[in-house]
């Protein structure tokens, strides 16, 4: 398959209601019909994001991997690992209907919960199927979901309102899965266009003084942790990912939930007394590492750093590179994008279809699509 830019896929991927592609000047001028005023610069990125749809991000040629309620847990998992994703829409053949998703918390809570000795066989690993682990944890039926035709907006909003990492856009017609968003592709299409855009008066302060990111009591781990503890943590504190710190809380590492994904790719999750200096001497080149900034950086400094690093959160540090606080994609979206239109701002309730009418040349745009999971490669 031939390798695109990132500004090949934008210029590609824009299009208007009616189903018409956009050139980026057209886009902008949607834009400015939008009325942006002076005094509302604040709120330019929320606008830019109501402004485009979901299916503005779904890529030209791409695939989705699907799972079967039926596969065995240890097949999915490796399945996973073999196809370079983080997360899988689930099928449940019998009601004929998504279910789900599979993701790597899933795999954490199995491992923590079954996991008994080194080396002493899981036997829930081995020989579960998806939904046998799935009514064993009371995990309903519900896929948290969106229609191609929202807003971007929208999109952030669900994802913050029920705490999710990826966002799978459904035909409301056929009920397919087209795609799965993720805050990492949505920023990066922010980001791709914030050049041309107004620049708020916040993107020029320092994060700490806009309280961007989580401070104080924060989850970390030592690079002697036993694995098996940092997998609770990840449980309790619902983080994506545990800073290793020293003694004198210096960010030496950052042990991340899709470092946890190497167990199925090697077959090691047997033993989970192993500490995390030895867990980490597997992870490959891409997954996550850590990168770090300060308090004082601006937030448009962070938002380059990010995007040029490809991460999907920032540890915040002090001048000698202690631990402050932790600043992630949600974070950034929250201050962003919702904060400066939360009071004016109503989704409905962020409901998981928003219904309109597709035009004939839209429906088929979307059926002529091959649809993939990019962002699964990078919680």
């Amino acid at each position: 398959m031939k390798q695109r830019s990132l500004s090949e896929d934008y210029k590609s991927m824009n299009v208007s209601s009616n189903g018409k592609w956009l050139s980026d000047t057209e886009v902008f001028e949607t834009i400015q019909i939008q009325d942006l005023a002076d005094e509302d610069v604040g709120k330019v990125y929320s606008k830019f994001l109501q402004a485009h749809r979901c299916y503005d991000l779904i890529p030209i040629s791409s695939k989705l991997v699907v799972f079967d309620t039926t596969l065995h847990v240890k097949k999915a998992f490796f399945a996973l690992v073999y196809n370079g994703v983080r997360a899988a829409p689930l099928w449940d053949h019998a009601t004929q209907s998504f279910v789900g998703m599979l993701t790597i918390t899933d795999f954490i809570k199995i491992l923590h919960k079954y996991y008994k000795a080194p080396l002493e066989k899981i036997a829930e690993v081995e020989e579960h199927k998806i939904q046998t682990w799935r009514q064993e944890f009371k995990i309903g039926q519900n896929l948290t979901r969106i229609s191609p035709e929202a807003s971007l907006y929208d999109a952030v909003s669900i994802l913050k309102q029920h705490k999710v990492h990826r966002l799978p856009v459904v035909d409301r017609q056929t009920g397919n899965v087209l795609h799965v968003l993720t805050h990492k592709r949505i920023l990066r299409f922010l980001h791709h266009f914030v050049r041309e855009l107004p620049e708020p008066a916040m993107m020029e302060r320092g994060v700490g003084e806009l309280g961007v990111g989580t401070y104080g009591e924060l989850a970390t781990t030592t690079y002697d942790m036993p694995l098996i503890d940092a997998l609770a943590l990840f449980l309790r504190h619902r983080v994506s990912a545990l800073p290793v710190v020293d003694a004198d809380r210096r960010v030496l590492d950052v042990y991340a939930k899709f470092d946890v994904i190497n167990l199925a790719a090697e077959k090691t999750y047997s033993n989970l007394d192993v500490t995390i200096f030895e867990a980490l001497q597997h992870r490959t080149g891409k997954q996550d590492k850590v990168h770090t900034c300060l308090a004082t950086d601006s937030l448009r400094h962070v938002l380059e750093t990010i995007v040029r690093a490809e991460v999907h959160r920032l540890v915040i540090v002090d001048t000698e590179n202690r631990i402050e606080g932790i600043l992630s994609l949600s974070d950034m979206f929250n201050h962003m994008v919702l904060k400066p239109v939360e009071n004016d701002v109503k989704s409905d309730d962020c409901l998981p279809y928003i219904a309109q009418d597709r035009s004939a040349s839209f429906q088929m745009e979307i059926d002529e699509i091959g649809h993939e999971i990019e962002e699964m490669q990078t919680v």
